[in-house]
Protein backbone atom coordinates (compact mmCIF):
# COMPACT_ATOMS: atom_id res chain seq x y z
CA UNK A 1 0.00 0.00 0.00
CA UNK A 2 1.30 3.13 -1.07
CA UNK A 3 -1.04 5.90 0.08
CA UNK A 4 -0.51 8.53 2.27
CA UNK A 5 -2.65 10.13 5.24
CA UNK A 6 -2.76 13.36 5.94
CA UNK A 7 0.76 14.42 7.02
CA UNK A 8 1.83 12.07 4.31
CA UNK A 9 2.91 9.57 6.53
CA UNK A 10 3.58 6.05 4.72
CA UNK A 11 0.39 4.11 5.90
CA UNK A 12 1.12 0.54 7.49
CA UNK A 13 -0.52 -2.51 5.88
CA UNK A 14 -2.97 -3.60 8.09
CA UNK A 15 -1.86 -6.92 9.53
CA UNK A 16 1.43 -4.79 10.72
CA UNK A 17 -1.00 -2.73 12.47
CA UNK A 18 -2.22 -5.36 14.71
CA UNK A 19 0.71 -6.99 14.92
CA UNK A 20 2.23 -3.91 16.81
CA UNK A 21 0.01 -5.24 20.12
CA UNK A 22 0.37 -8.32 21.86
CA UNK A 23 -1.85 -11.38 20.67
CA UNK A 24 -5.32 -11.64 22.82
CA UNK A 25 -8.30 -13.90 23.81
CA UNK A 26 -10.88 -11.60 21.58
CA UNK A 27 -12.62 -10.93 24.32
CA UNK A 28 -13.69 -7.21 24.75
CA UNK A 29 -10.98 -6.45 28.12
CA UNK A 30 -8.31 -8.68 26.34
CA UNK A 31 -8.64 -6.82 23.39
CA UNK A 32 -8.09 -3.75 25.36
CA UNK A 33 -4.96 -4.20 27.97
CA UNK A 34 -3.70 -5.58 24.81
CA UNK A 35 -3.40 -2.15 23.22
CA UNK A 36 -3.27 -0.42 26.55
CA UNK A 37 0.35 -2.04 27.13
CA UNK A 38 1.37 -0.25 24.04
CA UNK A 39 1.28 4.03 25.36
CA UNK A 40 -1.29 4.15 28.36
CA UNK A 41 -0.96 7.79 28.14
CA UNK A 42 -1.81 8.01 24.63
CA UNK A 43 -4.95 9.76 23.64
CA UNK A 44 -8.35 7.21 23.57
CA UNK A 45 -11.35 9.22 23.17
CA UNK A 46 -12.69 13.03 22.98
CA UNK A 47 -15.84 13.79 23.81
CA UNK A 48 -17.69 16.75 25.02
CA UNK A 49 -14.86 18.94 25.45
CA UNK A 50 -13.08 16.15 27.38
CA UNK A 51 -10.00 13.85 26.75
CA UNK A 52 -9.88 10.48 28.19
CA UNK A 53 -6.14 8.30 27.79
CA UNK A 54 -6.20 4.87 27.19
CA UNK A 55 -5.28 4.34 30.71
CA UNK A 56 -8.35 6.41 31.75
CA UNK A 57 -10.48 4.42 30.43
CA UNK A 58 -8.93 1.14 31.25
CA UNK A 59 -9.29 2.66 34.81
CA UNK A 60 -13.29 3.68 34.05
CA UNK A 61 -14.00 0.11 32.63
CA UNK A 62 -12.94 -1.03 36.11
CA UNK A 63 -14.68 1.45 38.11
CA UNK A 64 -17.77 0.62 36.53
CA UNK A 65 -17.49 -3.24 36.10
CA UNK A 66 -17.43 -2.70 40.16
CA UNK A 67 -19.88 -0.55 40.63
CA UNK A 68 -22.23 -3.06 38.06
CA UNK A 69 -21.14 -5.92 40.08
CA UNK A 70 -21.52 -4.79 43.77
CA UNK A 71 -25.29 -3.72 42.15
CA UNK A 72 -25.61 -7.94 40.93
CA UNK A 73 -25.42 -7.71 37.29
CA UNK A 74 -24.22 -11.11 35.99
CA UNK A 75 -23.39 -13.16 33.33
CA UNK A 76 -25.95 -12.79 30.28
CA UNK A 77 -27.81 -9.71 31.97
CA UNK A 78 -29.18 -6.89 30.23
CA UNK A 79 -28.30 -3.27 30.57
CA UNK A 80 -29.73 -0.94 28.43
CA UNK A 81 -28.07 2.44 27.48
CA UNK A 82 -30.90 5.12 25.94
CA UNK A 83 -28.88 8.19 24.88
CA UNK A 84 -27.19 9.91 22.27
CA UNK A 85 -23.95 9.36 21.76
CA UNK A 86 -21.31 9.41 24.52
CA UNK A 87 -18.07 7.80 25.97
CA UNK A 88 -20.21 6.24 28.54
CA UNK A 89 -21.36 3.94 25.80
CA UNK A 90 -18.00 2.60 25.38
CA UNK A 91 -16.86 2.30 29.10
CA UNK A 92 -20.37 0.18 29.53
CA UNK A 93 -20.20 -2.15 27.09
CA UNK A 94 -16.38 -3.19 27.88
CA UNK A 95 -17.67 -3.22 31.41
CA UNK A 96 -20.53 -5.34 31.40
CA UNK A 97 -18.26 -7.40 29.05
CA UNK A 98 -15.70 -8.19 31.51
CA UNK A 99 -18.50 -9.41 33.99
CA UNK A 100 -20.38 -11.65 30.64
CA UNK A 101 -22.98 -9.08 30.75
CA UNK A 102 -25.18 -7.98 27.58
CA UNK A 103 -25.11 -3.77 26.28
CA UNK A 104 -28.58 -3.10 24.81
CA UNK A 105 -27.94 0.18 23.18
CA UNK A 106 -31.59 1.92 22.69
CA UNK A 107 -32.12 5.18 20.28
CA UNK A 108 -33.20 8.14 22.70
CA UNK A 109 -35.62 9.47 19.89
CA UNK A 110 -37.95 6.46 20.43
CA UNK A 111 -41.68 6.88 20.92
CA UNK A 112 -43.05 5.45 24.46
CA UNK A 113 -44.77 2.86 22.59
CA UNK A 114 -41.05 1.66 20.77
CA UNK A 115 -39.40 2.04 23.87
CA UNK A 116 -41.82 0.14 26.08
CA UNK A 117 -41.44 -2.69 23.16
CA UNK A 118 -37.53 -2.87 23.66
CA UNK A 119 -37.50 -2.24 27.50
CA UNK A 120 -40.09 -5.03 27.89
CA UNK A 121 -38.47 -7.26 25.71
CA UNK A 122 -35.19 -7.31 26.14
CA UNK A 123 -36.08 -7.76 30.17
CA UNK A 124 -33.33 -4.74 31.35
CA UNK A 125 -31.42 -5.41 34.73
CA UNK A 126 -31.07 -1.93 34.81
CA UNK A 127 -31.00 0.97 32.14
CA UNK A 128 -28.77 4.41 31.53
CA UNK A 129 -30.02 7.04 30.11
CA UNK A 130 -29.36 11.25 29.47
CA UNK A 131 -31.70 14.19 28.79
CA UNK A 132 -32.76 12.88 25.10
CA UNK A 133 -34.16 9.95 26.51
CA UNK A 134 -35.26 10.10 30.23
CA UNK A 135 -38.59 11.56 29.39
CA UNK A 136 -40.05 8.47 27.07
CA UNK A 137 -37.80 6.00 28.95
CA UNK A 138 -39.55 6.95 31.97
CA UNK A 139 -42.98 6.54 30.84
CA UNK A 140 -42.21 3.06 29.03
CA UNK A 141 -41.04 2.06 32.13
CA UNK A 142 -44.38 3.01 33.91
CA UNK A 143 -46.28 1.72 31.20
CA UNK A 144 -44.89 -1.49 31.91
CA UNK A 145 -44.73 -1.47 35.32
CA UNK A 146 -40.69 -1.99 34.83
CA UNK A 147 -38.51 -1.24 37.65
CA UNK A 148 -34.75 -1.73 36.71
CA UNK A 149 -32.36 0.08 38.08
CA UNK A 150 -31.46 3.29 36.57
CA UNK A 151 -28.61 5.52 35.95
CA UNK A 152 -28.68 9.12 35.06
CA UNK A 153 -26.21 9.92 31.77
CA UNK A 154 -27.82 13.62 31.90
CA UNK A 155 -25.25 16.30 30.84
CA UNK A 156 -27.46 19.08 31.11
CA UNK A 157 -27.14 20.26 34.79
CA UNK A 158 -30.84 21.99 34.07
CA UNK A 159 -32.30 18.71 33.93
CA UNK A 160 -33.55 17.39 36.65
CA UNK A 161 -32.37 13.61 37.78
CA UNK A 162 -35.50 12.59 38.54
CA UNK A 163 -34.01 10.59 41.68
CA UNK A 164 -31.36 8.82 39.40
CA UNK A 165 -27.80 8.10 41.04
CA UNK A 166 -25.30 9.91 38.37
CA UNK A 167 -23.13 7.05 36.73
CA UNK A 168 -19.91 9.39 37.28
CA UNK A 169 -20.69 9.97 40.67
CA UNK A 170 -20.95 6.26 41.79
CA UNK A 171 -18.23 5.70 40.50
CA UNK A 172 -15.81 9.19 41.43
CA UNK A 173 -14.23 6.93 44.37
CA UNK A 174 -14.26 3.44 43.65
CA UNK A 175 -10.69 1.76 43.08
CA UNK A 176 -9.96 0.01 39.45
CA UNK A 177 -7.14 -1.94 41.00
CA UNK A 178 -10.71 -3.75 42.52
CA UNK A 179 -12.36 -4.64 39.56
CA UNK A 180 -13.98 -8.26 39.50
CA UNK A 181 -12.39 -10.94 37.40
CA UNK A 182 -13.81 -13.75 36.27
CA UNK A 183 -14.17 -16.61 33.31
CA UNK A 184 -14.90 -14.35 30.03
CA UNK A 185 -15.41 -16.05 27.12
CA UNK A 186 -15.30 -14.73 23.54
CA UNK A 187 -18.09 -16.42 22.59
CA UNK A 188 -20.13 -14.78 25.69
CA UNK A 189 -22.85 -11.99 23.77
CA UNK A 190 -21.96 -8.97 24.71
CA UNK A 191 -24.34 -6.92 22.56
CA UNK A 192 -27.73 -6.78 21.62
CA UNK A 193 -28.61 -4.66 19.12
CA UNK A 194 -32.35 -4.09 17.54
CA UNK A 195 -32.90 -3.50 14.51
CA UNK A 196 -36.81 -3.77 12.64
CA UNK A 197 -38.40 -6.76 11.06
CA UNK A 198 -40.82 -7.35 8.64
CA UNK A 199 -43.13 -8.58 11.61
CA UNK A 200 -43.40 -4.80 12.41
CA UNK A 201 -41.67 -5.51 15.50
CA UNK A 202 -37.67 -4.90 16.01
CA UNK A 203 -35.81 -7.95 16.68
CA UNK A 204 -32.78 -8.42 18.88
CA UNK A 205 -29.73 -9.25 17.26
CA UNK A 206 -27.36 -10.90 19.46
CA UNK A 207 -23.37 -10.81 18.81
CA UNK A 208 -20.78 -12.16 20.50
CA UNK A 209 -17.52 -10.76 21.87
CA UNK A 210 -15.48 -12.44 19.16
CA UNK A 211 -17.76 -10.72 16.42
CA UNK A 212 -16.88 -7.22 18.09
CA UNK A 213 -13.55 -7.84 17.91
CA UNK A 214 -13.53 -9.13 14.57
CA UNK A 215 -15.47 -6.54 13.04
CA UNK A 216 -13.10 -4.22 13.82
CA UNK A 217 -9.99 -6.01 12.62
CA UNK A 218 -11.48 -6.25 9.19
CA UNK A 219 -12.24 -2.47 9.62
CA UNK A 220 -8.65 -1.73 10.21
CA UNK A 221 -7.92 -3.48 6.76
CA UNK A 222 -10.90 -1.65 5.21
CA UNK A 223 -9.84 2.20 5.49
CA UNK A 224 -6.17 1.15 6.63
CA UNK A 225 -6.69 2.63 9.96
CA UNK A 226 -3.33 3.64 11.59
CA UNK A 227 -2.13 4.34 15.34
CA UNK A 228 -2.17 8.00 14.10
CA UNK A 229 -5.52 8.10 13.11
CA UNK A 230 -8.69 9.63 14.51
CA UNK A 231 -11.46 7.99 13.45
CA UNK A 232 -14.87 10.99 14.00
CA UNK A 233 -17.81 8.74 14.95
CA UNK A 234 -20.91 11.10 14.35
CA UNK A 235 -23.45 7.78 13.52
CA UNK A 236 -25.62 6.73 16.74
CA UNK A 237 -24.45 4.11 19.23
CA UNK A 238 -27.52 2.19 19.19
CA UNK A 239 -26.37 1.09 15.36
CA UNK A 240 -24.13 -1.55 14.12
CA UNK A 241 -22.10 1.02 11.88
CA UNK A 242 -20.64 3.39 15.20
CA UNK A 243 -19.89 0.39 17.43
CA UNK A 244 -18.33 -2.34 14.69
CA UNK A 245 -16.81 -0.04 12.17
CA UNK A 246 -15.65 3.06 13.90
CA UNK A 247 -15.51 2.08 17.74
CA UNK A 248 -14.24 -1.50 17.68
CA UNK A 249 -11.55 -0.41 14.66
CA UNK A 250 -10.30 2.29 16.92
CA UNK A 251 -9.52 -0.53 19.80
CA UNK A 252 -8.09 -3.15 16.81
CA UNK A 253 -5.70 -0.15 15.33
CA UNK A 254 -4.95 1.28 18.65
CA UNK A 255 -5.68 4.86 17.48
CA UNK A 256 -8.00 7.36 19.18
CA UNK A 257 -11.77 7.97 18.63
CA UNK A 258 -14.15 11.36 18.54
CA UNK A 259 -16.98 11.08 19.50
CA UNK A 260 -20.04 13.70 18.37
CA UNK A 261 -23.13 13.27 20.61
CA UNK A 262 -24.74 12.88 16.82
CA UNK A 263 -24.37 14.17 13.00
CA UNK A 264 -24.59 18.10 12.20
CA UNK A 265 -24.45 18.80 8.94
CA UNK A 266 -23.64 22.40 10.00
CA UNK A 267 -21.01 21.75 12.25
CA UNK A 268 -19.01 18.97 10.35
CA UNK A 269 -16.46 20.04 8.45
CA UNK A 270 -15.47 22.58 12.20
CA UNK A 271 -15.79 19.53 14.13
CA UNK A 272 -13.31 17.67 11.59
CA UNK A 273 -11.13 20.25 11.34
CA UNK A 274 -10.71 21.12 14.88
CA UNK A 275 -10.31 17.75 16.05
CA UNK A 276 -7.65 16.82 13.20
CA UNK A 277 -9.87 13.46 12.39
CA UNK A 278 -8.59 11.67 9.74
CA UNK A 279 -11.30 8.83 9.43
CA UNK A 280 -15.44 9.22 9.48
CA UNK A 281 -18.07 7.03 8.66
CA UNK A 282 -21.04 8.43 6.84
CA UNK A 283 -24.55 6.60 5.18
CA UNK A 284 -25.64 8.33 2.11
CA UNK A 285 -27.95 10.40 3.15
CA UNK A 286 -25.49 12.44 5.54
CA UNK A 287 -22.49 12.48 2.68
CA UNK A 288 -25.81 13.84 0.22
CA UNK A 289 -26.46 16.43 3.14
CA UNK A 290 -22.62 17.80 3.40
CA UNK A 291 -22.88 17.54 -0.77
CA UNK A 292 -25.92 20.03 -0.79
CA UNK A 293 -24.81 22.48 2.29
CA UNK A 294 -22.91 25.95 1.07
CA UNK A 295 -19.73 25.70 1.01
CA UNK A 296 -19.46 28.63 3.23
CA UNK A 297 -19.36 26.12 5.93
CA UNK A 298 -16.35 23.90 4.30
CA UNK A 299 -13.31 23.97 6.24
CA UNK A 300 -9.95 23.15 3.59
CA UNK A 301 -7.79 23.05 6.76
CA UNK A 302 -9.18 19.26 7.57
CA UNK A 303 -7.24 16.40 7.58
CA UNK A 304 -9.60 13.90 6.59
CA UNK A 305 -7.95 11.15 3.93
CA UNK A 306 -10.78 8.62 4.03
CA UNK A 307 -14.69 8.64 4.51
CA UNK A 308 -16.42 5.36 4.73
CA UNK A 309 -20.15 5.28 3.31
CA UNK A 310 -19.69 7.91 0.77
CA UNK A 311 -21.74 5.69 -2.34
CA UNK A 312 -21.57 7.37 -6.14
CA UNK A 313 -23.64 9.99 -5.50
CA UNK A 314 -21.67 12.39 -3.47
CA UNK A 315 -18.02 10.70 -4.58
CA UNK A 316 -16.94 13.44 -7.06
CA UNK A 317 -18.04 16.27 -4.28
CA UNK A 318 -16.13 14.31 -1.38
CA UNK A 319 -13.24 14.22 -4.61
CA UNK A 320 -12.90 17.29 -6.07
CA UNK A 321 -14.54 19.73 -3.78
CA UNK A 322 -13.84 18.24 -0.34
CA UNK A 323 -10.33 16.92 -1.17
CA UNK A 324 -11.29 13.50 0.80
CA UNK A 325 -8.59 11.11 -1.47
CA UNK A 326 -10.13 8.27 -0.30
CA UNK A 327 -14.02 6.91 0.38
CA UNK A 328 -15.07 2.88 0.55
CA UNK A 329 -18.34 1.73 0.76
CA UNK A 330 -19.62 -2.01 1.24
CA UNK A 331 -22.50 -3.58 2.50
CA UNK A 332 -23.31 -5.35 5.42
CA UNK A 333 -26.90 -5.61 8.19
CA UNK A 334 -26.79 -5.61 11.75
CA UNK A 335 -26.66 -9.48 11.51
CA UNK A 336 -23.95 -9.30 9.36
CA UNK A 337 -21.44 -7.09 9.72
CA UNK A 338 -18.73 -6.03 7.04
CA UNK A 339 -19.42 -8.26 4.34
CA UNK A 340 -18.58 -6.66 1.26
CA UNK A 341 -16.01 -3.84 0.59
CA UNK A 342 -15.14 -1.62 -2.14
CA UNK A 343 -10.89 -2.33 -1.76
CA UNK A 344 -8.81 1.01 0.20
CA UNK A 345 -6.53 2.05 -3.21
CA UNK A 346 -7.75 -0.75 -5.30
CA UNK A 347 -10.42 -1.23 -7.94
CA UNK A 348 -13.22 1.75 -7.64
CA UNK A 349 -16.60 0.83 -9.13
CA UNK A 350 -18.97 3.09 -8.65
CA UNK A 351 -22.81 2.03 -7.56
CA UNK A 352 -21.04 -1.41 -6.30
CA UNK A 353 -21.25 -2.72 -3.29
CA UNK A 354 -17.35 -4.01 -3.92
CA UNK A 355 -16.13 -7.43 -3.77
CA UNK A 356 -16.19 -9.93 -0.67
CA UNK A 357 -14.15 -8.04 2.22
CA UNK A 358 -11.44 -9.50 4.22
CA UNK A 359 -9.45 -9.77 7.18
CA UNK A 360 -5.90 -8.48 7.62
CA UNK A 361 -4.66 -12.02 8.36
CA UNK A 362 -5.22 -14.11 5.22
CA UNK A 363 -5.66 -17.32 8.01
CA UNK A 364 -8.66 -15.89 8.91
CA UNK A 365 -12.04 -17.03 7.03
CA UNK A 366 -14.23 -13.87 6.24
CA UNK A 367 -17.19 -13.48 4.15
CA UNK A 368 -18.38 -15.86 1.31
CA UNK A 369 -21.47 -14.94 -0.54
CA UNK A 370 -23.24 -16.28 -2.99
CA UNK A 371 -26.35 -15.29 -5.33
CA UNK A 372 -29.52 -17.71 -5.34
CA UNK A 373 -32.54 -18.28 -7.01
CA UNK A 374 -35.84 -18.99 -4.52
CA UNK A 375 -34.94 -22.53 -4.66
CA UNK A 376 -31.40 -21.87 -3.48
CA UNK A 377 -29.76 -22.40 -6.91
CA UNK A 378 -26.37 -20.24 -7.33
CA UNK A 379 -27.12 -17.83 -10.51
CA UNK A 380 -24.37 -16.55 -12.98
CA UNK A 381 -22.72 -13.21 -13.63
CA UNK A 382 -25.46 -10.51 -13.81
CA UNK A 383 -28.29 -12.86 -13.10
CA UNK A 384 -30.34 -11.14 -10.07
CA UNK A 385 -30.87 -12.97 -7.12
CA UNK A 386 -30.78 -13.27 -3.14
CA UNK A 387 -27.65 -12.55 -1.53
CA UNK A 388 -26.64 -15.06 1.15
CA UNK A 389 -23.52 -14.96 3.58
CA UNK A 390 -21.16 -17.19 5.53
CA UNK A 391 -19.46 -15.10 7.78
CA UNK A 392 -17.40 -15.45 11.09
CA UNK A 393 -19.44 -12.35 12.28
CA UNK A 394 -22.32 -13.56 12.02
CA UNK A 395 -25.32 -12.78 14.60
CA UNK A 396 -25.51 -15.32 17.13
CA UNK A 397 -29.41 -15.29 16.57
CA UNK A 398 -32.44 -13.04 17.77
CA UNK A 399 -33.04 -12.67 21.40
CA UNK A 400 -35.52 -14.64 22.31
CA UNK A 401 -36.89 -15.52 18.93
CA UNK A 402 -36.16 -19.37 17.77
CA UNK A 403 -38.85 -18.67 15.03
CA UNK A 404 -36.73 -16.41 13.42
CA UNK A 405 -33.66 -17.01 14.36
CA UNK A 406 -34.27 -20.70 12.08
CA UNK A 407 -36.09 -18.61 9.67
CA UNK A 408 -32.88 -16.34 9.24
CA UNK A 409 -30.42 -19.35 7.94
CA UNK A 410 -30.53 -22.36 5.62
CA UNK A 411 -27.69 -24.91 5.36
CA UNK A 412 -25.55 -22.39 7.47
CA UNK A 413 -25.94 -19.37 5.01
CA UNK A 414 -27.58 -16.12 6.81
CA UNK A 415 -30.28 -15.00 3.82
CA UNK A 416 -30.41 -11.39 3.47
CA UNK A 417 -33.35 -10.90 1.86
CA UNK A 418 -31.78 -8.49 -0.35
CA UNK A 419 -32.07 -8.97 -3.96
CA UNK A 420 -28.63 -8.28 -6.01
CA UNK A 421 -26.20 -8.87 -8.92
CA UNK A 422 -22.41 -10.46 -9.25
CA UNK A 423 -20.04 -9.17 -11.93
CA UNK A 424 -17.42 -11.25 -13.34
CA UNK A 425 -14.85 -9.02 -10.92
CA UNK A 426 -16.60 -10.32 -7.98
CA UNK A 427 -18.48 -6.89 -7.30
CA UNK A 428 -21.78 -7.20 -6.25
CA UNK A 429 -24.53 -4.67 -7.10
CA UNK A 430 -27.71 -4.24 -5.07
CA UNK A 431 -30.93 -4.85 -7.25
CA UNK A 432 -33.91 -4.32 -4.41
CA UNK A 433 -35.17 -5.46 -0.81
CA UNK A 434 -36.93 -8.61 -0.50
CA UNK A 435 -38.05 -8.12 2.88
CA UNK A 436 -40.38 -5.13 3.58
CA UNK A 437 -38.10 -3.07 5.05
CA UNK A 438 -37.91 0.84 4.34
CA UNK A 439 -34.15 2.70 4.29
CA UNK A 440 -34.72 5.98 5.81
CA UNK A 441 -31.62 8.18 6.75
CA UNK A 442 -29.48 5.17 8.08
CA UNK A 443 -32.44 3.59 9.41
CA UNK A 444 -34.36 0.35 9.12
CA UNK A 445 -38.16 0.91 9.34
CA UNK A 446 -40.24 -1.80 9.08
CA UNK A 447 -43.36 -0.62 6.29
CA UNK A 448 -45.66 -4.08 8.82
CA UNK A 449 -44.77 -1.61 11.69
CA UNK A 450 -46.71 1.33 9.94
CA UNK A 451 -49.09 -1.04 8.40
CA UNK A 452 -50.42 -1.89 12.13
CA UNK A 453 -49.77 1.57 13.38
CA UNK A 454 -52.03 3.23 10.76
CA UNK A 455 -54.80 0.40 11.14
CA UNK A 456 -55.73 0.54 14.29
CA UNK A 457 -57.21 4.35 13.07
CA UNK A 458 -61.08 3.87 13.31
CA UNK A 459 -61.59 5.03 10.20
CA UNK A 460 -59.21 2.82 8.40
CA UNK A 461 -59.94 -0.21 6.05
CA UNK A 462 -56.51 -1.36 4.68
CA UNK A 463 -52.92 0.30 4.53
CA UNK A 464 -49.89 -0.73 2.77
CA UNK A 465 -46.89 1.05 3.50
CA UNK A 466 -43.60 1.41 0.98
CA UNK A 467 -40.61 2.68 0.21
CA UNK A 468 -40.63 5.66 -2.39
CA UNK A 469 -37.22 7.36 -3.75
CA UNK A 470 -35.47 10.01 -1.97
CA UNK A 471 -33.89 13.01 -2.99
CA UNK A 472 -31.06 12.92 -0.93
CA UNK A 473 -30.74 9.53 -1.60
CA UNK A 474 -32.43 5.64 0.48
CA UNK A 475 -36.29 5.76 0.90
CA UNK A 476 -38.81 8.10 2.19
CA UNK A 477 -42.29 6.21 3.43
CA UNK A 478 -45.85 6.59 1.66
CA UNK A 479 -48.65 5.03 3.41
CA UNK A 480 -51.51 4.07 0.73
CA UNK A 481 -54.49 3.90 2.88
CA UNK A 482 -58.61 2.58 2.19
CA UNK A 483 -61.25 4.09 4.44
CA UNK A 484 -63.77 2.33 5.82
CA UNK A 485 -67.62 3.19 4.14
CA UNK A 486 -68.86 6.48 4.73
CA UNK A 487 -65.80 7.67 6.87
CA UNK A 488 -63.50 10.55 5.96
CA UNK A 489 -59.93 11.47 6.71
CA UNK A 490 -57.54 13.82 5.59
CA UNK A 491 -53.62 13.20 4.51
CA UNK A 492 -52.33 15.01 7.29
CA UNK A 493 -54.81 13.44 9.93
CA UNK A 494 -52.79 10.19 8.75
CA UNK A 495 -49.26 11.42 9.74
CA UNK A 496 -51.00 13.50 12.47
CA UNK A 497 -51.73 9.59 14.01
CA UNK A 498 -48.37 8.25 12.93
CA UNK A 499 -46.84 10.78 15.07
CA UNK A 500 -48.52 10.30 18.24
CA UNK A 501 -47.30 6.67 18.56
CA UNK A 502 -44.29 6.91 16.28
CA UNK A 503 -40.93 8.17 16.29
CA UNK A 504 -40.50 10.93 13.98
CA UNK A 505 -38.24 9.13 11.76
CA UNK A 506 -41.42 6.56 11.23
CA UNK A 507 -44.09 9.60 10.18
CA UNK A 508 -44.81 9.23 6.48
CA UNK A 509 -44.09 12.33 4.04
CA UNK A 510 -46.32 10.56 1.41
CA UNK A 511 -50.47 9.52 2.14
CA UNK A 512 -52.56 8.84 -0.78
CA UNK A 513 -56.04 7.25 0.03
CA UNK A 514 -57.05 4.39 -2.92
CA UNK A 515 -60.68 2.79 -3.70
CA UNK A 516 -58.44 -0.66 -3.31
CA UNK A 517 -55.50 -2.04 -2.52
CA UNK A 518 -53.53 -4.91 -4.66
CA UNK A 519 -53.60 -8.08 -3.94
CA UNK A 520 -51.40 -11.67 -5.39
CA UNK A 521 -52.95 -14.86 -5.86
CA UNK A 522 -52.34 -15.91 -2.50
CA UNK A 523 -54.33 -12.95 -1.16
CA UNK A 524 -51.73 -10.77 0.22
CA UNK A 525 -51.19 -6.98 -0.56
CA UNK A 526 -49.14 -6.72 -3.46
CA UNK A 527 -46.49 -4.05 -2.19
CA UNK A 528 -44.27 -4.83 -5.03
CA UNK A 529 -46.87 -3.79 -7.27
CA UNK A 530 -47.66 -0.62 -5.88
CA UNK A 531 -43.98 0.03 -5.61
CA UNK A 532 -44.14 -0.56 -8.98
CA UNK A 533 -46.22 1.94 -9.96
CA UNK A 534 -44.41 5.19 -11.69
CA UNK A 535 -47.11 7.21 -10.67
CA UNK A 536 -47.97 6.98 -7.51
CA UNK A 537 -45.60 9.14 -5.39
CA UNK A 538 -46.98 11.68 -8.04
CA UNK A 539 -50.43 10.78 -7.23
CA UNK A 540 -49.83 11.15 -3.54
CA UNK A 541 -49.75 14.35 -1.45
CA UNK A 542 -46.73 15.29 -0.34
CA UNK A 543 -46.77 16.86 3.63
CA UNK A 544 -43.35 18.21 3.39
CA UNK A 545 -43.14 20.01 0.28
CA UNK A 546 -40.33 22.16 1.19
CA UNK A 547 -38.00 19.12 0.57
CA UNK A 548 -38.70 19.27 -3.28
Amino acid sequence: MNSSSANSTPLIKALDVLKLYKPHDFTLFGALCSRLEKDPQKVFCLHAGQTYTWQQFHDDVNKTAILFHAKGIKKGDRFGVMARNQYAHIVMLFALSKLSAIMVPINPDFSVAEASYVIGHADLFGLAVDEHGVDHALLALEEKNLKPWLLSLIQNDKVPLVEMAKWTDLCKDLDPQSAPTGQVSAQDTCIIIYTSGTTGFPKGVMHSQRSFILAGEAFVERVYLQPNDRVMIVLPMFHMNALFYSASGVMASGSTMIIQSRFSASEFWNQAADLKATVVNLIEAASNILKARSRSEFRPDHQLRCAYGVRQSAQAAFRDEFKVPYFVSGYGMTEIPGVTCSPYGGLQKPGTMGPEGKHPDPAQAWAKCKVVDDQGQALGPGEVGELIVQTPIVTQGYFRDEVQTAQAFRDGWFLTGDLVTKDTDGYYTFVSRKKDIIRKRGENIAGAELDRVVSEHPSVAEVATIAVAAELGEDEILVAVVLKKDHTMSHQEVADWCAQRLSAIKVPRFVIFLEALPYTPTNKIAKAQLRADPTIRERAVDLQPSKK
